[in-house]
């Protein structure tokens, strides 16, 4: 359970609010809803950057192919 000390409030435009509770589920908090987004941006930076490291292995050389 969360303390009440925990809870902040942030201001925003209603037109954001709006889009944002179309983003959740019934049910679902703003807090829930944007840990969600949040949750689903880190894991496409992470996915990127796997992406990025498979694309710089095909630049290297095995070491049995330098003579």
């Amino acid at each position: 359970m969360r303390k009440t000390s925990d809870i902040t409030t942030i201001p925003i435009r209603r037109e954001v609010r709006d889009r944002l509770k179309s983003l959740g589920l019934k049910g679902q908090t703003y807090d829930e809803i944007i840990s969600q987004l949040i949750a689903h941006v880190e894991y496409e930076e992470f996915m990127e950057q796997q992406y990025q490291r498979l694309n710089e292995k095909s630049k290297f050389v095995p070491l049995d192919a330098i003579e």
